[in-house]
């Protein structure tokens, strides 16, 4: 009868030290990752690029089964992103929050005090690069590039818009500026809605935006497309010209990634890498690139990391030269 009793004592003991060993997995309440509902951060407000990507991911995700729980997707704009992503730095060492990328995920911390670095969070991968277009009112005076800059150079000083402070847009504003020879008072703001009305009522002269969250208002005539700041012209757009047609080289495109709160969980990085390497295979992806007019950049995990490094000096020495920094 003792040694019954060790036995079983020493069974449970086993079992303990097994279970102490392999049952929190994910960051959270136990069990194999994934195990719980995912809070998804969109660090803008609603309909502009950032949104479009995330709420896309996440209906490739639950269409696909291929995640088990609930996703939760709440916008939490402000601060040109640094509200969103200090809400995900907040979720330090867990793997049940999860967010996506823009350009002021690398520059907003270059000139503002956001408490965190773009490579502070756990990198999941970069999936695209997102190109632009410079838009004007349907009813503006200026209709085509040449226009615009006739417009621009004749007043001297023109109110532009973007989202963000010190972002992506911006420095497509200033960039075009400085090589045309006019002044800009840029405007951020903080959703694609906002900025819209602002350059419908007159309140602003041009405002950058994706060619996947304007094109529709493109189509209806309410905006006119000046420039774009991709390689080549669009198929979709074909009078509209490139940047580089004229002689305005390397403007910078918009970096659509996805990240995990600061040290989560190694299986939980594994779990969304390999996922998301799923979800890029999927013809719903495709086709969200496509209509989108993206250009597919992949780079996974520490890929990323060295990517954003990269990327951030490269704005920091382009944000210094341009005055902004």
């Amino acid at each position: 009868m003792k040694h019954t009793r060790i036995a079983l004592a020493s069974a449970a003991a086993l079992m303990m030290t097994l279970s102490a060993c392999g049952g929190d997995s994910g960051g959270g309440s136990g069990g194999a990752y994934p195990s719980e509902d995912m809070d998804w951060t969109i660090a803008f407000g609603p309909g502009g690029g950032n949104d479009i990507m995330a709420r896309t991911m996440v209906d490739i995700l639950q269409s696909n089964d291929l995640y088990p729980e609930n996703i939760r997707v709440e916008n939490r704009d402000g601060g040109s992103g640094a509200t969103g992503w200090g809400y995900l730095l907040n979720q330090a060492g867990e793997g049940y929050g999860i967010s996506t990328t823009s350009g002021s995920f690398i520059t907003t911390p270059l000139q503002a005090d956001t408490g965190w670095e773009p490579t502070d969070f756990t990198p999941v991968g970069l999936l695209a690069a997102d190109n632009a277009l410079m838009i004007a009112a349907g009813d503006a005076d200026f209709q085509t590039y040449d226009e615009w800059v006739d417009y621009a150079t004749e007043k001297g000083s023109v109110v532009v818009g973007g989202i963000g402070t010190v972002n992506v847009d911006y420095i497509i504003q200033q960039m075009v500026a400085d090589a045309e020879g006019y002044e800009i008072e840029y405007v951020p703001y903080n959703d694609e809605g906002q900025m819209q009305t602002s350059l419908l009522s007159g309140a602003i002269d041009t405002m950058i935006s994706n060619p996947g969250s304007i094109m529709g208002q493109i189509e209806a005539g309410q905006v006119t497309p000046l420039l774009f700041t991709g390689p080549e012209r669009l198929e979709a757009l074909p009078d509209v010209p490139t940047g580089e047609e004229n002689g305005v080289s390397d403007l910078p495109s918009m970096p659509r990634g996805l990240i995990l709160p600061p040290d989560a969980p190694e299986e939980a990085q594994e779990w969304w890498i390999d996922t998301m390497q799923e979800v890029v295979e999927t013809d719903d992806w495709q086709a969200y690139l496509d209509e989108n007019f993206l250009l597919e950049d992949e780079r996974w995990g520490e890929d990323f990391t060295s990517y954003l490094e990269d990327t951030q000096t490269a704005f920091e020495e382009k944000l210094t030269e341009l005055g902004a920094l």
